[in-house]
């Protein structure tokens, strides 16, 4: 019989990590690999699995997830955040692909985001489809800092799942703000190792029209109030990126 191993890249996922390796015990194998946690994600994780992984020495989220996978012994993977939880409905499409074995195939999965009080199901939020459940010997992830892809030869087919894949995607304003900062931060130093640079009038016409683009053209105003502060705050996320391209230019 074919088998699934579920991954996860963590870091400082204490208040995440049981609920969702809660939603991935059905699997054959859970690996967890750590970037150094300081709280007791590792202590909790370890009630799941005793595949758990230190690689401290950060290098991006690609390199992160290529080392998870390396771990990883079954057929199908499966790459799993922290702050994913996985649905029965979900869990039962999971099992059949990899009973089916198809090895010419990945999958698209679609995320519904919880955010501030409320499931996204506009704003470009909904679905969010991520390319997640692979051939262990067919795919991998590049090694982009940040916005890693999923790569596998031209020849496999990209087929969609059934089922949502639930993200609870922001606790607070405070973990919002930190996190799109650090985001922002490897954007800008990717795209600056690249040659790319910034104006701040790029940088505010990018952030206009990402708010028009999630709040009207997606139809974020149905979304509610929660729809509304996702597209101002997202508007400032991109104006940050390109402030933060443009303020490493001028230090050097």
């Amino acid at each position: 019989m074919t088998t699934l191993s579920i991954v996860l890249i963590v870091k400082d996922e204490s208040e995440n990590i049981i609920p969702c390796l809660e939603s991935a015990s059905f699997a054959d194998e859970i690996v967890v690999v750590d970037a150094g946690s300081r709280d007791d994600t590792l202590e909790r994780a370890k009630k799941y699995t005793d595949k758990i992984f230190v690689e401290s020495e950060w290098l991006g989220y690609g390199i992160q997830r290529q080392r998870a996978q390396g771990y990883a012994t079954s057929e199908w993977i499966l790459m799993l955040d922290a702050d994913e939880r996985i649905t029965p409905e979900l869990q039962e499409v999971i099992l059949n692909v990899v009973k089916e074995n198809d090895q010419g195939s990945v999958y698209d999965i679609a995320r519904l985001s919880h955010c501030f009080g409320r499931f996204i199901r506009h704003s470009g939020w909904y679905p969010d489809y991520v390319t997640r459940l692979y051939p262990r010997s067919k795919a991998a992830y590049n090694a982009s800092t940040v916005h890693e892809k999923l790569e596998y030869p031209v020849h496999q087919k990209l087929k969609k799942l059934s089922g949502d894949l639930l993200h609870y995607t922001y606790r607070d304003i405070n973990h919002y703000l930190v996190k799109s900062a650090s985001y922002a931060e490897a954007w800008s130093q990717q795209r600056y190792e690249q040659g790319k640079r910034a104006t701040l009038l790029q940088g505010g016409l990018h952030a206009v029209g990402c708010f028009v683009r999630m709040y009207i053209l997606r139809a974020g105003f149905l979304d509610g109030k929660q729809g509304l502060l996702l597209a101002l705050l997202s508007g400032h996320s991109t104006f940050v990126k390109y402030v933060d391209l443009w303020v490493r230019e001028r230090q050097q």
